[in-house]
């Protein structure tokens, strides 16, 4: 059990059958008054967010969160196949449990599954992948504006934006926390 008042950002629980994660916590003393517990929730299964106040005296049960390095193996229509690194066996995931965790994944990356009694609820790609950039619009001279941007689709298939000066058959650094470009990677 874990009580309101040792609330921390991270920590996972069960209530009214769902599972919760501190995203926010506050511990508010007014001058008049019982204090409380302030929060931001995220439903780890739907994703929601949601606001609530608990008595620091509040006791709730503690969710254990598996996580486990499993590397992608390949798709196969609404199948999702990843391998156990260390006991080999597979394990297909369907497609709604997955979202579009996968979009800068390559085949054959090692990614993080998220479960909650054997239920698998959500993938944690690298923070950092290397993809080669497929398709994009040439940049021309003078079009250095500051910031500039432009789409430009990775091997996955998909399309991220990058600066004007990022041609076809780069490799490119994305953050696969924001989808945004990071840096050129010489190769």
């Amino acid at each position: 059990m874990i009580v309101a008042g040792d609330f921390r950002n991270g920590v996972t629980f069960e209530l009214d059958n769902n599972i919760f994660q501190v995203v926010e916590f506050q511990h508010v003393k007014p001058g008049k008054g019982a204090a409380f517990v302030r929060t931001r929730l995220k439903n780890i299964v739907t994703g929601a967010t949601v606001e609530r106040t608990f008595n620091p005296t509040d006791k709730m049960p503690k969710a254990h969160i598996e996580r486990k390095d499993m590397q992608y193996l390949y798709n196969d229509g609404d199948l999702y196949y990843f391998m156990d690194v260390e006991s080999y066996e597979q394990l297909p995931i369907n497609k709604s449990a997955i979202g579009n965790a996968l979009d800068l994944v390559k085949e054959n990356n090692v990614v993080r599954i998220l479960s909650h009694k054997g239920n698998v609820f959500g993938i944690e790609p690298p923070t950092f992948v290397e993809l080669e950039v497929t398709q994009t619009d040439p940049g021309f001279k003078g079009d250095t504006a500051t910031g500039a941007t432009k789409p430009a689709t990775v091997e996955t298939g998909a399309v991220i934006k990058v600066p004007l000066f990022v041609n076809t058959g780069d490799v490119i650094r994305i953050d696969t926390r924001t989808n945004e470009y990071m840096e050129r990677v010489n190769k």
